[in-house]
């Protein structure tokens, strides 16, 4: 690649605040498919990673909403953002208190995102760049899940892999404006928020994200 991820992230966004929670600013990028060609080009590979980190999605917004109302959830708490994209839930944590945050993502240019962003808003958030999905859960207390269920591969690991992280003892929470692979039956909603999307590739600007408690066992609220 020509540039470093960090070089590229810098060069085709903008950092700008994030509407419902403003207090975060983030660089975001204006158009989805402008940035996806720039980023094969910049790659030279035509099936290159949509740049889902350059975009506020409407469960990072639900999340991050969630954390301003329920600062409680994460205060003085680990956090463990699970494909952070942006790093915006990571972020959220700890402008509500958690004591450390760690974002995974297997993009590079994820990883470099989400350390600017956190740069920018006066935070430092580790930052495990692969697939972790066949590992261990993580040492954390709560595991931050916003916007996972947008592919059908990603949905059959994931879940799984969060059903292990609530069995160790780890709290979940998941964001999601109601997405096709969504398992409903396998959470409780906890909070509605009508969200402002940053890509026109919602279906809706406006819509309303959801957060989310993986529901355990025998839990029939």
């Amino acid at each position: 690649m020509a540039d470093s991820p960090h070089a590229f992230v810098l060069r085709h966004t903008r950092l700008r605040p994030v509407a419902g929670v403003e207090e975060i600013s983030l660089h975001l990028a204006d158009e989805a498919i402008a940035l996806s060609g720039a980023l094969q080009i910049e790659t030279g590979d035509p099936d290159a990673a949509f740049p889902y980190w350059a975009f506020a999605w409407a469960g990072g917004l639900a999340i991050g909403r969630y954390l301003q109302d329920h600062p409680e959830a994460v205060a003085g708490r680990r956090v463990f953002d699970m494909a952070s994209g942006s790093g915006l839930c990571a972020i959220a944590a700890l402008h509500a208190g958690a004591a450390r945050a760690t974002a995974a993502d297997i993009d590079p240019f994820a990883a470099a995102a989400i350390e600017i962003n956190a740069r920018a808003n006066g935070r430092r958030v580790t930052v495990v760049r692969g697939d972790i999905l066949d590992q261990e859960p993580p040492d954390a207390d709560i595991v931050l899940a916003g916007d996972c269920y947008y592919d059908s591969r990603l949905a059959v690991r994931i879940l799984p892999w969060l059903r292990r992280a609530r069995d160790a003892g780890i709290d979940v929470l998941v964001g999601d404006p109601g997405r096709r692979y969504l398992p409903t039956d396998e959470l409780v909603e906890l909070a509605t928020y009508d969200v402002r999307t940053t890509t026109e590739l919602e279906d809706l600007d406006l819509r309303q994200g959801r957060v989310y408690a993986l529901r355990t066992a025998g839990d029939e609220t």
